[in-house]
Order: structure tokens, then C-alpha cells, then sequence
């Protein structure tokens, strides 16, 4: 007895934790006539502890993880697309520039160099509009969703406290 109420203390916390996390991440799906692009924000992750990572010279690196499902009803939702992109932050102490990165799939998309730490912050909390499926592909009037985990490196501190990982999802359905 006592041991199921400890399991179901835990799956409260543990619930409390997810949903805290899925508000501080804003995901806006859009779908046009030949692709569904995601835009995402990460509000709270740039907080203090990565601040003073980023400060001491630590590669930085908030990465991404996004899937595209179909809704099943009554079964497991189909996978149609996943991606993953990683925004790194290699801060130089002696010229006080950022090293700004953003690889997709494991292939270099973008870098460039700032001095404006508020750039550097947009840069890690930020994805714009990034495709992740031609519309050809999918249904219309089937009803999908866009998923997203996001996880900051180095793990020393974690994106709210007490979560290591964030995730949310927002749902659409896709009519042409």
C-alpha cells in the first residue's frame, strides 16, 4: 500500500514537472501549399546558470529534437517527419564574441559571429519558420501535431529547475 502511494506521489510531481516545462516553449505550427513550416520559442531557458556557462567560455548548445505525427485515434500516432537542430554558443572571453552555430540534421545550416549578448540569446531560444515536410506528403483534413523536445548542454544546470528536457506539442489539422 505504501508503496503505491509512493508511486503515485511521484506520478504527480512528475506530471507537475511536464506540464511547468511545456509552458515556457511556444510552438506555432503554419502550413502553406508546399510545406509545414515551425516556429518555437524557448522563453525561460536563458536564465542565469547558462548566462555564466556561456560567460566562463563553456560551448553552449540548447538542441532541438521536432516531430511531425499524424493522429491515430485508437492507436499509436504515426511518425511522418522528424529534425533535429542544434543552436550552439562558443563564447571568446578575450574578444568578447560569440560564436554562433545552428546545425540541422547534422549538416551546418548557419554560423556567424556577434558581439550582442541579446543576439546570442535569440539565437539559442529561436526557431524561425524551419521546414520540416513537404504538404505532399501528408492528408488533407487529417489531424497532425508538431512535437518538440528541447535540452540544453552543458547539463550542469537544466532549462527550469527541475527538468532536464522540455517538451511541448500544438496540434493542427491540414486543409488545402
Amino acid at each position: 500500500m505504501i508503496r503505491r502511494i509512493g508511486l503515485l506521489v511521484l506520478a504527480v510531481l512528475f506530471t507537475g514537472v511536464v506540464g511547468r516545462a511545456a509552458e515556457t516553449l511556444r510552438i506555432v505550427p503554419i502550413h502553406s501549399d508546399d510545406a509545414v513550416v515551425v516556429s518555437v520559442e524557448l522563453t525561460d531557458a536563458y536564465n542565469e546558470e547558462v548566462r555564466r556557462a556561456i560567460a566562463s567560455g563553456l560551448r553552449t548548445t540548447f538542441t532541438y529534437t521536432i516531430e511531425l505525427r499524424m493522429l491515430v485515434p485508437g492507436w499509436v500516432d504515426r511518425t511522418v517527419a522528424t529534425s533535429t537542430v542544434s543552436l550552439s554558443d562558443q563564447f571568446d572571453n578575450l574578444t568578447r564574441r560569440h560564436a554562433l552555430s545552428r546545425v540541422v540534421d547534422g549538416r551546418t545550416d548557419e554560423s556567424t559571429v556577434t558581439e550582442d549578448d541579446a543576439i546570442a540569446r535569440q539565437w539559442l531560444t529561436t526557431l524561425t519558420r524551419l521546414p520540416i515536410v513537404r504538404t505532399a506528403r501528408l492528408d488533407p483534413g487529417r489531424d497532425y501535431y508538431v512535437r518538440i523536445t528541447a535540452q540544453a548542454r552543458p547539463r550542469g544546470g537544466s532549462l527550469i529547475g527541475l527538468a532536464s528536457a522540455v517538451t511541448g506539442q500544438a496540434k493542427f489539422t491540414l486543409i488545402r
